[in-house]
């Protein structure tokens, strides 16, 4: 028999005569809150209509802020005015984009057809 073999057979089992008790700790895990920063500063740079991904961009940050002191609540209350925010700038970015192309399009056709227009009249000469 080896000295450990030994030690183990010599301390056996323990002898308490106190039943034994546990205590369960629940950790929350951490509440996942979107802050939205990359889509505010997307918007930011390009489609800032009436500086509204500025503004998303600055709820998105004071969101994050939040959620690093610890305030869930607070950065779910930042974060959906910077969603909404986004949104907003979003649908708006779309919309005047769509206006542009369609002001540009018929620009050029008002130019070409005015182009038109003087070069019949300048056939005669």
């Amino acid at each position: 028999m080896t000295k450990e073999e030994y030690e183990v057979g010599v301390l056996g089992a323990p002898h308490n005569s106190v039943p034994l008790t546990s205590t369960v700790i629940n950790i929350h895990s951490d509440t996942s809150v979107p802050d939205h920063v990359v889509w505010s500063l997307f918007n930011t740079l390009f489609m800032n209509v009436c500086c509204l991904g500025f503004v998303a961009f600055a709820y998105s940050v004071k969101s994050r802020d939040r959620k690093m002191v610890g305030d869930v609540t607070g950065a779910q209350a930042y974060a959906s005015t910077a969603k909404c925010l986004n949104i907003w700038a979003l649908i708006l970015g779309i919309l005047a984009t769509i206006g542009a192309i369609i002001l540009m399009v018929y620009s050029s056709v008002a130019v070409y057809h005015m182009l038109l227009q003087v070069l019949e009249r300048n056939r005669g000469y």
